[in-house]
């Protein structure tokens, strides 16, 4: 049975890697919905045969057309930090009013048992999906080795990382592997509410460090401070309090073990190991 598949945020680099992912797998260009803020910005999908829909997170009406006649939905979580559970709660309810008979949706690792201040808004979100009545797959993704190989100029030039994670481990995976697992979760068949913990094979940051120089054959060294530390360093580069005392926060998450799992959804998923973390830094830096 043929479905038609809608990707929300689809100019972004998550969304975009899944609509290319999803083509990759042989479904039809036809079937395939691109929602997206900005039309413009996919004319590289539409060129593809994708339907481009417009589509804004802050505008449900542009939501309930945009999920017309779709069977599956990927709701990529929004980036505005504070706007989440209403822009979220709006492509639901636009789902619901669809019919539409599944939406995934990309929350964050252990949600509902974390202390990472990031997750409130999934945490929230789980709740409105589940509130739906609509189907769900829940896609609880660790962190993106990109957070940190995108910073990597910045730590090429000083030659250091700086944090506060007590030299924990991290279940990162590249966004090119959590593409291809909600692609995959698209494509799955399978009856009933599906919840996922995702992530990749552990690292700590000083293995980050270690990739990050044998890749670009600079050194790179990490440093872990104590909180209030860190806090000041992030302080003394010119952040504002708030934005350092986020960042310690995550840190501080990341140092109780919550963004770490041993549970193997993400490769039952793709159907293979993930890229370890000095593969995707080779891949993005070498």
């Amino acid at each position: 049975m043929s479905h038609v598949y809608a990707v929300t945020g689809a100019s972004g680099q998550l969304g975009r890697r899944v609509v290319a992912e999803l083509l990759d797998r042989g479904v039809d260009a036809s079937q395939v919905v691109a929602v997206v803020r900005t039309p413009d910005k996919v004319q590289d999908l539409a060129a593809r045969g994708v339907q481009v829909r417009e589509g804004d997170y802050d505008r449900p009406d542009t939501l309930t057309a945009a999920l017309t006649d779709v069977d599956r939905v990927l709701l990529v979580s929004g980036s505005e930090i504070g706007q989440r559970v209403p822009q979220h709660t709006a492509v639901i309810q636009a789902a619901a009013k669809n019919g539409v008979g599944r939406v995934l949706y990309t929350s964050i690792l252990k949600a509902g048992e974390t202390g990472n201040p990031i997750a409130p808004e999934h945490v929230e979100t789980e709740k409105v999906l589940r509130a739906s009545g609509v189907p769900y797959t829940i896609l609880r993704n660790s962190w993106y080795i990109q957070v940190y190989t995108d910073q990597a100029e910045q730590y090429l030039a000083t030659g250091k990382i700086l944090g506060a994670t007590g030299g924990a481990t991290i279940s990162g995976a590249s966004r090119d592997d959590y593409a291809a697992a909600a692609a995959a979760a698209l494509l799955d068949d399978t009856d009933g509410n599906r919840v996922h913990e995702l992530g990749g094979p552990g690292f700590t940051m000083s293995d980050l460090a270690a990739a990050i120089t044998e890749a670009t054959g600079t050194d790179v060294t990490y440093e872990d401070l104590a909180p209030e530390a860190y806090r000041e360093a992030l302080l003394g580069a010119g952040l504002d309090e708030g934005t350092a005392g986020f960042l310690v926060a995550l840190d501080g998450s990341i140092a109780a073990g919550e963004l770490v799992t041993d549970s193997d959804g993400l490769r039952s998923l793709l159907g293979r190991d993930p890229v370890s973390v000095r593969d995707t830094v080779r891949a993005q830096l070498g």
